[in-house]
């Protein structure tokens, strides 16, 4: 099974390698409620130590379909399709999604997909607890002052 790599840790930061996306299929993910083992699957939220979301990478083969729905208890997910074309269905709604496409899907919202192409389908999950972002955008942020140590043609 294939691991991820830690190339950078401090105490405001972790950053870790998972490969080329086309390897995705090197990592399972061993479900803990259902005895399951999902293979082309990577949850990074635990790895990277995050506190306020949880990130996933999925793999899912050519002309292949998740065959259940799920929902959340508290949160929303957003899925951002990096490679690959199918549909996906959100209670009773079914609608195309392809490489660029974005959904976000309430923590109530009924859920599945399916990958109709003839290439694996690669996407992200982003999970985070509905209703708790407070600033948006860049409201957030703020310049400080200190030094740029990444320099031109580095």
């Amino acid at each position: 099974m294939k691991k991820t790599q830690i190339i950078s840790e401090d105490k405001n930061h972790k950053a870790i390698d998972i490969g080329s996306f086309e390897d995705l299929s090197g990592f399972e993910f061993h479900h803990p409620k259902f005895s399951t083992v999902d293979p082309g699957r990577l949850f990074i939220g635990e790895i990277l130590e995050t506190t306020g979301s949880e990130i996933s990478f999925r793999e899912l083969p050519a002309k292949t379909k998740i065959g259940f729905l799920h929902k959340h208890k508290k949160h929303e997910e957003v899925y951002i399709f990096l490679k690959g074309a199918g549909r996906f269905q959100v209670d009773e709604e079914v609608f195309k999604v392809q490489e660029g496409s974005i959904v976000r899907v309430s923590p109530e919202g009924n859920r599945t997909l399916s990958n109709d192409s003839e290439r694996k389908m690669v996407y992200m999950v982003i999970q985070a607890q509905a209703g708790t972002l407070n600033d948006y955008n860049v409201l957030d942020g703020y310049r400080t002052d200190g030094e740029v140590k990444i320099k031109d043609n580095q």
